[in-house]
């Protein structure tokens, strides 16, 4: 009963040597934590699966500028030449037309130091040569005028004979008939005192006297014939001399009037060819402007590309690169084909400068530790040589309690980028993932959607 005879001393060490088989196969203490740090762990991930995730574009690029203005540009030479002086050194700011180098002329052409001084003699010769002419010109004028009022008091002068004459004609018309009347009567007189002196009616003299008459009257009428006929071939003489004199005047009018023709065209010519001096002038006026090589804008010398002294240079060929001063930077992204359709202007990305260190999970950029916040402003529509579509992010000026970009930011830095999409779960990105599906589009839908609602309102408005 209490267990002290040999019997119940022999079953107790066998019951106790079944409970040491049924203690080693219990499960030890060690494998239950660690069962129930697993089932913990599954269970958190089960949980992270279902976490939000902001789907995203990665991609690297460089720092630019945002302006073409704004971006490293190489001055070249604009004309032939050599090098004769620099007057800036790499790193050094300039301004705006400062003289960075002068370039000498090497053409036989543009050698001649007094170049500019003999064409503007050679344009002011020709200014005189015009002037010249433009009095012959003048000249040619007042002897046209002159010769037509010669010409038209000379018709005047004739005309007025050409009446005296009609008139003297018609009076020597008139005293030829008027002798032409005397002598019928007169004959009649003589052949009637004929008559009667040959009847004995009267005396010789009688009959001598009217004889005498009747010859008178015959004198008389020739004279009258002859003057008339005088009269009248002065007048026509006088009528020829009028054409001659209108021919003659003509004929030096004409004379006259070429050679002003020709003073003008030698004008028109001279004029010609002083606009060519004078452009030829302005050119070299110009090309000697352009043997000093200037800033086109204030910036720092960055690098030089030719150095030394008389070293000849082509037209075209650059001599240093000019970075500006304060450029508007931008960061050049390029992205994949196939993601160019998910980018819109506006969307937030997230980027990492060289040099800057950055913990960046990408799918929290908000839990992100030195990135930096920027907009989508440019998409290009041309491929580029690399088989990638380039795209331009500026600084975000309107997000909050973000960081601005570092002032120590050099255009061509290299930079990595995300461009933030659409919120999802994390189960549905892995599974995107593995089946190498593109990145969910909803939210670019429903601003095509809007986009296109928004259009079919202003159409029926």
């Amino acid at each position: 009963m209490l267990g002290i005879s040999k019997k119940q001393a022999a079953n107790r060490a066998l019951y106790d040597k079944r409970l040491n088989t049924i203690k080693a196969l219990h499960t030890p203490s060690s494998s239950r934590s660690v069962a129930r740090w697993f089932m913990g762990m599954l269970l958190l991930m089960i949980i992270v699966l279902f976490l939000p995730w902001q789907q995203n574009i990665r991609a690297t690029g460089e720092l630019t500028a945002l302006s073409p203005k704004d971006r490293p540009q190489e001055i070249p030479t604009p004309i032939d030449g050599r090098i004769q002086q620099w007057h800036v050194q790499e790193g050094q700011l300039v301004d705006s037309g400062q003289v960075l180098v002068t370039i000498g002329e090497i053409k036989d052409k543009y050698i001649d130091p007094q170049l500019l001084q003999r064409l503007e003699e050679q344009i002011q010769a020709k200014v005189q040569s015009i002037d010249a002419k433009k009095e012959k010109v003048k000249a040619k004028d007042q002897q046209l005028q002159a010769l037509r009022q010669g010409l038209a008091l000379k018709l005047d002068q004739i005309n007025n004979k050409i009446q005296q004459y009609e008139l003297k004609v018609e009076s020597d018309s008139n005293d030829w008939v008027a002798s032409q009347i005397d002598l019928q009567n007169f004959r009649r007189q003589y052949q009637a005192s004929q008559v009667l002196f040959d009847s004995g009616l009267i005396a010789m003299t009688k009959l001598e006297a009217a004889k005498s008459k009747f010859q008178q009257s015959q004198a008389k009428q020739i004279s009258a014939q002859n003057k008339f006929y005088s009269t009248k071939a002065e007048l026509q003489n006088t009528l020829i001399s009028k054409s001659t004199t209108r021919a003659e005047a003509l004929d030096k009018i004409s004379k006259t009037n070429s050679e002003k023709s020709a003073a003008l065209a030698e004008i028109a010519d001279s004029q010609s060819s002083l606009a060519k001096e004078r452009n030829n002038l302005s050119n070299m006026q110009v090309r000697a402007g352009m043997r000093s090589i200037r800033a086109s804008q204030k910036g720092y010398v960055v690098r030089v590309l030719r150095t030394g002294i008389g070293e000849n240079v082509k037209i075209g060929e650059p001599l240093l690169t000019l970075m500006p001063k304060n450029p508007q930077l931008a960061v050049a992204l390029y992205v994949q084909p196939m993601n160019v359709p998910l980018l819109d202007i506006g969307r937030n990305v997230r980027l990492q400068f060289d040099g800057w260190p950055a913990i960046q999970f990408s799918g929290w950029p908000s839990v992100s530790v030195g990135t930096f916040a920027g907009k989508l402003k440019v998409v290009d529509t041309v491929i580029d040589k690399n088989g990638k579509y380039r795209i331009l992010v500026v600084p975000d000026v309107e997000a909050k309690n973000e960081e601005p970009w570092p002032k120590e930011l050099r255009v061509g830095s290299g930079v990595y980028g995300w461009v933030l999409l659409d919120h999802v779960p994390i189960w549905y990105e892995l599974w995107r993932q593995l089946n190498g599906f593109p990145p969910t589009v909803r939210q670019d839908l429903q601003l095509g959607e809007d986009s296109g609602k928004s259009g079919k309102k202003d159409k029926k408005k």
